[in-house]
């Protein structure tokens, strides 16, 4: 019995121990706020011309990838013609009357990423050992697959460079394929992400989001006043950016763009400290402050940074 009694404790305390663990490995997987970053076209630079859109698809790829990773609130700058499109629509007066494209709503990124393809190699052997029969191709193959790109981030607001690096992805494969012989090309019967060119792809996907989220934790997140109210602030920092009642933000206001002469190159804004806020209602994507101190120079359109 006092054995029993022992390990029931001892199960009891190693359970406890591993709930507590497993809440501070959850609580630093991602602490911070999530920066707002935009997915640009991929420029194809390599020879592919085959039937797979990498430039698309690998920016699609991106954009899943980043959002899974949970560190980012993600905007998919493919798909803002549509949206523009929409709301142009709704502003002709061709269609009922609309509240959700509403002319000039889209959210503003505080990062693009712009990746280049600069490699989307396959290579395969073995193919040759198999047969044809009726259109029919059955033989034993092996593959190999390498795929990079250069990623950048760029600041929208200086359309500066901040970080660039080659990511790549390599993946290899072998064994029984079946597909079909039209015109001697082989289309395999199994999805792409199955084959080393797929595989090689997520892998290059995989360590451009971690080149990213490695580059952007040593960005502050940044946002905007978006109204004033009496002695309300509102910020376009909500859930959705990780924001929490408490928390703090420094404001800035901003002055005019000091554009390089010579050159045309934005070199950024004066800046001027305000003063604090501190949040004390949070909304999915924005949040109500007040102002620690005096808020008579905070206005719409003022930066907010981690304090």
């Amino acid at each position: 019995m006092l054995k029993k009694r022992i390990f029931s404790k001892t199960l009891i305390a190693g359970l406890a121990i591993l709930l507590v663990f497993g809440i501070f490995l959850t609580s630093v997987a991602f602490a911070g706020h999530k920066k707002i970053v935009a997915v640009s076209r991929f420029e194809n630079k390599t020879s592919y011309s085959g039937q797979v859109h990498i430039g698309d698809g690998m920016a699609d790829q991106l954009t899943d990838s980043l959002m899974q990773s949970g560190e980012f609130v993600v905007l998919e700058r493919q798909t803002l013609k549509d949206v523009f499109d929409e709301q142009d629509l709704a502003q002709s007066g061709r269609m009922a009357k609309s509240k959700s494209a509403r002319t000039g709503k889209a959210t503003s990124a505080q990062i693009l990423v712009k990746g280049t393809i600069t490699e989307f190699e396959a290579k395969s052997s073995g193919g040759g050992s198999g047969v044809s029969l009726f259109g029919v191709k059955l033989g034993s193959s092996k593959g190999e697959a390498h795929v990079g790109v250069i990623v950048r981030l760029i600041d929208t607001t200086t359309g500066e460079v901040l970080h660039s690096q080659r990511v790549e992805g390599k993946a290899k494969s072998g064994g029984f394929k079946l597909g079909l012989d039209i015109k001697g090309v082989g289309f395999g019967t199994d999805g792409f992400s199955k084959t080393p060119l797929g595989k090689a792809t997520q892998i290059a996907i995989d360590n451009a989001v971690e080149f990213i989220a490695s580059k952007m934790r040593g960005v502050p997140y940044q946002g905007s006043v978006i109204k004033v109210s009496g002695d309300v602030i509102y910020i376009n920092a909500g859930e959705r950016a990780g924001a929490a009642a408490g928390e703090v933000f420094s404001v800035y206001s901003v002055g005019e763009s000091l554009i390089d002469p010579d050159t045309g190159e934005n070199l950024g804004s004066e800046e001027e400290k305000l003063g604090t806020v501190k949040i004390f209602d949070v909304k999915e994507k924005y949040s109500k402050a007040r102002a620690e101190g005096s808020a008579s120079g905070f206005k719409k359109g003022d930066i907010i940074r981690d304090k």
